[in-house]
């Protein structure tokens, strides 16, 4: 499987927000993600001969990255897309000279916090109410990693293959 990371551009945006659609219950619109994109954060996308696999966004704070979208297509889940996608912000924002990275995810995804969790990433808070939900609001888990040792390289070899 060969992956190639590119910045996100415009042109990206309907494939992104098809694939944002159909796995979320509460999806990012279009619009969303051409105002990240308008607000100067930082957005790539990962495919594979070709296809939108993946896409993540990063808006730089003074003090971390703050993962603020990380998504992998469906057809495409459990073949370490995402963790390459975590090890990719992770090699951005050390070059970036931040700390850390920080991230929020709902407390019913289990698989997600599991995968953020052999990434490196610990719970440092929870944000009550922060997430849309069908019946109502949900709350989220905040977990931040630190940046001060290269750790996570262990991770994905796949990411240091090919970058676009």
């Amino acid at each position: 499987m060969t992956l190639r990371y590119a910045k996100m551009r415009t042109a990206d945006l309907d494939e992104v927000a098809a694939i944002e659609k159909t796995i979320y219950t509460h999806p990012w619109t279009r619009g969303n993600f051409a105002d990240s994109l308008a607000a100067g954060n930082h957005a790539w996308v990962v495919r594979e001969e070709g296809c939108l696999v993946g896409y993540c966004l990063v808006m730089d704070t003074p003090d971390d990255a703050h993962l603020l979208n990380i998504s992998v297509a469906d057809e495409a889940q459990h073949r370490g897309i995402g963790r390459g996608l975590l090890e990719w912000v992770a090699m951005q924002a050390r070059a970036a000279g931040l700390p850390s990275v920080l991230l929020e995810v709902r407390v019913s995804n289990e698989r997600a916090r599991r995968m953020y969790e052999r990434a490196g990433y610990e719970r440092i808070g929870l944000r009550r109410g922060y997430y849309p939900a069908i019946d109502g609001r949900e709350d989220a888990i905040v977990m931040r990693k630190s940046l001060a040792a290269p750790h996570d390289a262990v991770f994905a070899p796949e990411a240091r293959r090919a970058r676009g």
